[in-house]
């Protein structure tokens, strides 16, 4: 193929992601409403299964109240929050668009590879977002919205607020999950191995305890923990699959 055979390949590409995504956003957009209460919500309310388990760590649980003080807010909240469950909905797609436009560029013995490597990316980052919904986020803003600095002072949580460190712990939390792939790659490539991810062990921990600190602003030890033990195991993972050296 030539550089212009090449370029209208991967327009080809873009465009029938952009197409899918318009698609699924206007889905979303209409879906919204008669799930964000139950869905984008869900953590605020005291019957919120996770709730329950918190209530373990930081006493009884009740339900948080959402306001929202800006008179575009609500709207601008419902495009921003439809555009990026459409992004998640697509991601597989766009996985799929970009193998389809690498693929006849790699020798047979490394498109199996880099099939399973698409595959696994998808399914860690679908997990690690679950686990950034169900666990992280809860612990997390329950924490915040409960914590008291004086008795005299009553929170009163902002929906742009909330929507912010929402997003924002559940992408972190599936880019996060990506890690094995990435040094499964980099063991692929020779930059790693087994060897050297085990010797460095110790480094990692600190590393992914800075890490686990910087994503949870809670500063407290069961949190940090809550975040670093998947972490940790997601590196204890990568060294099952890195190539030996």
């Amino acid at each position: 193929m030539s550089f212009w055979d090449h370029l209208e390949a991967l327009r080809s590409c873009i465009l029938k992601v952009l197409a899918a995504l318009v698609v699924v956003l206007v889905g979303c957009f209409i879906a919204l409403p008669y799930i964000f209460d139950a869905f984008i919500l869900g953590p605020t309310h005291s019957d919120f299964f996770m709730c329950r388990l918190l209530g373990f760590a930081y006493g009884p649980t009740q339900g948080v109240e959402i306001i929202n003080i800006n008179v575009a807010a609500q709207f601008l909240t419902h495009m921003s929050t439809s555009f990026w469950m459409a992004l998640v909905l697509v991601f597989p797609y766009l996985i799929y668009q970009i193998w389809v436009f690498v693929r006849p560029a790699l020798y047979q013995r490394e498109v199996k590879g880099v099939r399973t490597a698409f595959t696994a990316g998808t399914s860690l980052f679908y997990i690690g977002c679950a686990v950034g919904y169900l666990l992280v986020f809860p612990i997390i803003f329950r924490f915040l919205a409960q914590y008291r600095i004086g008795t005299e002072v009553v929170n009163q949580i902002n929906l742009s607020s909330y929507m912010s460190i929402f997003l924002s712990m559940i992408f972190i939390m599936g880019l996060v999950f990506e890690m094995p792939i990435l040094l499964w790659l980099l063991g692929s490539l020779g930059i790693i191995n087994k060897k050297m991810l085990r010797s460095w062990r110790r480094y990692a921990i600190v590393v992914l305890l800075i890490l686990a600190a910087a994503i949870t602003p809670t500063g407290d030890p069961f949190t940090l923990m809550i975040v670093f033990l998947p972490l940790y195991l997601l590196y204890e993972l990568s060294i099952v699959f890195v190539k030996n050296g």
